[in-house]
């Protein structure tokens, strides 16, 4: 009895602020954030739908006042424009060696250099990562004049290597494989130096295959930047067999007294799919590298 009086007249837990604050206010304050997040992603994606609904529609209709969402008539003569008289898979074909020759390019070197600085020692290594830092701020229009200079001297204007050199090493590639790296424990490297692996083994064998995350990440961020590329192909591509899809895109749509919008959108859808394709594939990879790249 004694017991049970104890439990009945036990005082009862006190609440703090934060406990007493009603749920439905906590509810509310969710349901708005989630409303302005759906919000902002519909006002994303409204271009997208548009460009997705014009590329079946006439020249015509898309010109038309009011305008139309869905489209009234929808025909598939610009997406037939693309693959017949304006060869399509020549430019495709193009872009696609350029992005994938730059993708490897970037995997290979980058990856070099960032093992280089993060799990070597050398003389002036701090110097040569200041360096690369510094790249990061010098905006690419910078040195368009003097590369463009340098490829002309060289003699590789409307090549194919003038289109994918100046972008084989990126620093920010360096700087996210650098930064990955740091995190492999260095026990793991010595333990295969102890047994007789040289640098170039340990880098193959050891390090490269831990570094999945952020080599998806590098292959989106340059495939995306390569494919997309417009102001230097646009210049060193002097003609038709070597334009990319943006150049090419950019040329055929604009006729001599207006813009073929239908062809335009059509190009359009086009040329993102292909980047759309890879991200949904390696989205995993992409969010994990970039969230472990600031870690040290």
């Amino acid at each position: 009895m004694a017991l049970d009086t104890t439990l009945q007249e036990a005082p009862a837990p006190t609440l703090t602020p934060r406990q007493r604050r009603p749920r439905r206010r906590r509810l509310s304050g969710r349901t708005i954030t989630y409303g302005l997040l759906t919000v902002g992603v519909i006002a994303w994606l409204i271009p997208f739908a548009w460009m997705a609904f014009g590329s079946f529609k006439t020249q015509a209709e898309i010109t038309q006042q009011p305008p139309t969402w869905w489209p009234v008539s929808p025909t598939l003569d610009n997406f037939a424009q693309w693959f017949g008289p304006l060869n399509f898979w020549t430019f495709f074909t193009n872009s696609a060696v350029v992005a994938i020759a730059t993708v490897l390019g970037n995997i290979v070197f980058c990856s070099m250099v960032g093992y280089a600085l993060a799990k070597m020692e050398f003389p002036g290594k701090r110097i040569l990562f200041g360096l690369v830092m510094v790249t990061l701020m010098v905006p690419g229009v910078v040195t368009f004049d003097p590369l463009f200079v340098l490829v002309s001297q060289l003699g590789l204007v409307d090549s194919y290597a003038a289109l994918i050199l100046p972008f084989i090493t990126a620093p920010v590639g360096v700087f996210l494989m650098r930064q990955f790296m740091l995190g492999i424990p260095d026990a793991l490297i010595e333990a295969a130096r102890i047994d007789g692996a040289g640098e170039v083994r340990i880098f193959a064998r050891v390090v490269m295959p831990l570094c999945g995350p952020p080599l998806a990440t590098l292959s989106i961020l340059t495939f995306l930047g390569s494919w997309n590329n417009f102001l230097w192909p646009l210049v060193v591509a002097q003609t038709e067999p070597h334009y990319t899809l943006p150049v090419a895109l950019s040329l055929f749509s604009i006729g001599q007294n207006a813009t073929d919008y239908g062809l335009l959108l059509a190009g359009a859808v086009l040329v993102i799919t292909p980047i759309l394709a890879l991200f949904i594939v390696l989205q995993r990879y992409f969010i994990r590298g970039v969230a472990t790249a600031g870690l040290k």
